[in-house]
């Protein structure tokens, strides 16, 4: 066992915001516990912070801006540099915190670290390539120019399921293209947010361009979209309170990206390579114990190699060890809270009533010593389109599989959702796999492919899985403004 949950502070070298370069608590005094999801121990206390805190962040990030804006795109590089390699020096230590707040297991919070360094590894080189262009005029006496600069004052709002790789993936393209940015990470998780600001102070990135305020959200989210500076917000979370974001946006116009829900189908032809899709499967359902958005949450097997699949995904989620993510070879950690686990739970009851055979797990594991919120991995079968598992997104490690006939039908399947953010399908069907990835209403399509996001990609989702993008130069792209110049000679 390591020391994260027995002496934090060891790892939480600061446990106050980031407000304008210095770490401050909240006016009121007030704080909240953060909590270890497996044990229910208290790894910290952070500041219960609010409307006040949250304008007094925008204010500084708007202060900050002139300077940061003004800062040669290879100075932001630099710095961005020197903050990925920070990371990937302390891998260990953020890790170990990131398993402290969240619970999966310690070699998957290894790999978030390694992957949110590279988001603000592969943004530092994007700094210098922000590029205008020239139009050919229509007379003889103008020139036409493009120029793209930084938008102004960022924020971001993050989620508990990645506390590291959704704020750097967010906070790269920001700073990189000369913007600054107020971080509200979610009530679960915001030692991994800090942890990030505190190595942003040593890569020398300046007072003011990353502030961190913790605290309730209502509050702090709205007096960030209410505030005069704010230009844009980029948030994770529900299409729930997406939708309540745009609402509150309208005011001040300032910008959204939305990466929201997602219902992603997982479509096995008869032609697929079998023991691949069940590598992608078991990557994609169970990493983070199915708590991602991009996970895979309908599975769709077509009839002559639906046994077969589903006998070897029953005996992989079978073997998968299940604990607190400090222990050794520990594969499925926590889910992040009791309400999860009451979800999961409901969504299986809802299937077994419905008809469905519940081919391994389906219920709670109890373990000695740890909190009641270990769920053991699930493999349904006999699922069919009412049940719960195929409307809603689950959000646990739960696979329910249905059996499909032809190819029109997985697809209609598939595309019968609100949801577009990921779909996965695995095909030896050059044809079949461009015709289907160009049918599937989703953003992001892991063809042969369990594991689809990279930094220099383009995330984000379609329908209500919300709108922007993430990632790529397309990422870049949501932090510059388009400004026209006609100029008369």
């Amino acid at each position: 066992m390591t020391t994260a949950t027995t002496n934090p502070t060891v790892l939480a070298t600061h446990t106050k915001n980031l407000i304008g370069g210095q770490w401050v608590g909240a006016a009121s005094g007030q704080t909240f516990e953060v909590v270890n999801p497996a044990t229910n121990a208290t790894i910290a206390s952070v500041p219960q912070a609010g409307a006040a805190e949250a304008r007094q962040a925008v204010d500084v990030a708007a202060a900050a801006f002139p300077a940061w804006r003004e800062l040669p795109a290879a100075d932001r590089g630099r710095r961005l540099r020197r903050m990925a390699e920070l990371m990937v020096a302390e891998r260990e230590r953020l890790a170990t915190l990131l398993t402290a707040e969240q619970g999966k297991p310690l070699a998957e919070a290894r790999g978030e670290i390694t992957y949110a360094a590279s988001f603000i590894e592969w943004f530092a080189e994007e700094a210098r390539r922000v590029y205008g262009e020239t139009i050919p005029a229509s007379v003889p006496n103008k020139r036409l120019l493009v120029l793209r600069q930084p938008i102004g004052v960022t924020a971001a709002v993050t989620p508990w399921n990645f506390p590291a790789a959704m704020i750097t993936r967010k906070l790269g393209p920001a700073l990189a293209a000369g913007c600054t940015m107020v971080i509200k990470p979610a009530e679960e998780t915001p030692l991994s947010a800090l942890a990030l600001a505190e190595i942003a102070q040593r890569a020398e990135i300046p007072a003011g361009v990353v502030n961190v305020v913790t605290g309730e959200p209502a509050p702090i989210v709205e007096a960030i979209m209410n505030h005069r500076a704010m230009r844009r917000l980029s948030f994770t979370g529900s299409t729930e309170v997406g939708k309540l974001l745009v609402g509150m946006s309208a005011p001040n116009l300032v910008r959204l990206s939305l990466e929201l829900g997602g219902q992603a189908p997982f479509i096995v032809f008869d032609d697929a390579d079998i023991d691949a899709a069940i590598a992608g499967a078991m990557a994609s359902k169970f990493r983070n114990m199915g708590q991602t958005c991009i996970c895979a949450n309908r599975f769709f097997v077509q009839a002559g190699v639906a046994k077969v699949f589903t006998d070897k995904l029953q005996k992989a989620a079978d073997g998968l060890r299940i604990g607190n993510g400090f222990d050794d070879g520990v594969q499925v950690g926590p889910l992040i809270n009791d309400a999860a686990v009451e979800k999961v739970e409901r969504h299986v009851a809802d299937a077994r009533a419905h008809g469905a055979r519940i081919r391994s797990g389906g219920e709670r594991v109890e373990i000695k010593g740890l909190a009641p919120r270990f769920f053991a991995p699930t493999v349904i079968e006999d699922v069919t389109g009412e049940m719960l598992v195929s409307r809603e997104e689950t959000f646990g490690p739960v696979a329910p599989v249905r059996v499909f006939h032809k190819e029109e039908e997985a697809i209609a399947w598939a595309n019968d959702s609100e949801y577009g953010l990921a779909a996965y399908m695995y095909t030896r069907d050059a044809s079949r796999l461009i015709r289907v990835a160009e049918a599937l209403e989703y953003g992001i399509i892991g063809a042969n492919d369990g594991g689809p996001s990279t930094a220099q990609a383009p995330f984000g989702g379609v329908k209500h899985s919300g709108h922007g993008r993430e990632g790529g130069r397309e990422g870049m792209a949501e932090y510059l403004e388009t400004k026209f110049v006609s100029w008369g000679i």
